[in-house]
């Protein structure tokens, strides 16, 4: 949770600052941190956006106003407690409702109807549950759960195939779209596997090979076709792909097509 707030707060700055952070380096540092704190018995922590937003309004751009910001915090804890506590709490509220509403778009209500509706449900629904649960990890792990879920059936809808036949009578099916446990059913209806010719050519030159179900399919499809006595080649596979079937090769027998590798003649002075 807290490195999705870092590298939204990230994202923010870099908007309003014109620049670009580096979110590989900044999730890799504030993961450190954190363990380190963990041994003295420290509690985890992250950019806070409001903090951040207040920093760059007061005309910060270095790193040093977070320096600063922290010591100050540590200050108050330890020597102006008794200070603080005499603040009302309804100023403070009133404070953190102000920090709300400088951070959020509102030009978004005007672009929700154009939204996909999966976005509006899954933004609809963390917000919810954070009301209802006041846990908002658990209601970020939620919309992601359910983002997920969303992004592996659009993608299963995507898969298709171009299908025809070459001067030697070989077909070919050029694959678009991820192979992965969301398409096979899909995929599995492009083949005739009783009307095609005894040789088939698969072609996966815009696709991929994407997980263990993807494997199943393509075993499942090469036995449909070797019981009516013919012959399926794979082609064009990514290499991480190659990789993946080499992994299974003990539960898959498939026959991967070598795709030629031309080579130039230079003259060597």
């Amino acid at each position: 949770m807290g490195l999705i707030e870092s590298l939204l707060t990230l994202n923010i700055v870099d908007e309003i600052t014109q620049t670009r952070g580096r979110g590989n380096k900044e999730a890799v540092a504030q993961g450190g941190a954190n363990i380190l704190s963990g041994f003295f018995l420290g509690m985890g922590g992250c950019a806070m956006i409001g903090q951040s937003l207040i920093n760059i309004s007061s005309g910060s751009r270095a790193r040093l106003s977070g320096i600063v910001a922290a010591v100050m915090l540590l200050v108050f804890v330890m020597f102006g407690a008794p200070i603080i506590e005499r603040l009302p709490m309804a100023a403070l509220t009133g404070l953190m409702i102000m920090v709300a509403v400088g951070t959020f778009e509102w030009a978004s209500f005007k672009a929700l109807n154009k939204m996909p509706k999966s976005d509006i449900f899954v933004m609809v629904l963390v917000t919810l549950v954070t009301v209802l649960s006041h846990n908002l990890a658990i209601a970020v792990l939620i919309g992601v759960v359910i983002s997920a879920l969303v992004f592996a059936w659009d993608n299963s809808k995507r898969i298709r195939a171009r299908k025809y036949v070459d001067h030697d009578g070989v077909k070919h099916y050029e694959i678009y779209g991820p192979l992965f446990f969301g398409s096979v059913a899909v995929f599995n209806e492009k083949f005739d596997i009783a009307g095609d010719p005894e040789e088939v050519i698969i072609d996966f030159e815009e696709s991929r090979v994407v997980d263990m179900s993807a494997i199943e399919a393509l075993n499942g499809l090469t036995e449909r076709y070797a019981a009516q006595g013919k012959r399926v080649r794979l082609k064009h596979l990514s290499p991480d792909c190659r990789i993946l079937l080499q992994n299974a090769e003990e539960i898959i027998d498939v026959n991967v097509m070598e795709d030629p590798q031309y080579k130039v003649v230079t003259d060597i002075l």
